[in-house]
């Protein structure tokens, strides 16, 4: 059985996937087309973040504090946006993103350091 975090973290990952490829697919796959047609296209696929995002929280929030939910958002919309990036948008590995992985760890250590759900 799945506890109540791991069940948070996969509706996460998978809300992110969704969110990413509205917030930058378009970019890729509609350049050359109207910018309105490229926001119905998005919002199209933001609902389907939306659906998963929505429970995600509610589940997440059950056993974390806030902060603590935000903070695992973050990390995990870094984790999905890396390799969509990379691999389908094509972008150059940077340094910086090791940088910033690195820092989201030091903010999830002081986060959960006192556990989670910890206020």
């Amino acid at each position: 059985m799945v506890s109540l975090m791991g069940k948070t973290i996969l509706l996460l990952v998978a809300s992110n996937i969704f969110m990413t490829l509205a917030w930058y697919a378009h970019l890729k796959e509609l350049g050359q087309k109207p910018w309105l047609v490229a926001a119905l296209a998005s919002w199209g696929i933001a609902l389907f973040e939306y659906l998963l995002q929505v429970p995600a929280n509610r589940i997440g929030y059950t056993a974390m504090s806030i902060g603590q939910l935000k903070i695992l958002q973050e990390i995990v919309t870094l984790s999905v946006f890396l390799p969509v990036a990379i691999l389908y948008l094509r972008e150059p590995v940077k340094i910086d993103y090791l940088w910033a992985g690195i820092c989201l760890c030091g903010a999830a250590y002081f986060m959960f350091r006192g556990g989670i759900g910890v206020h």
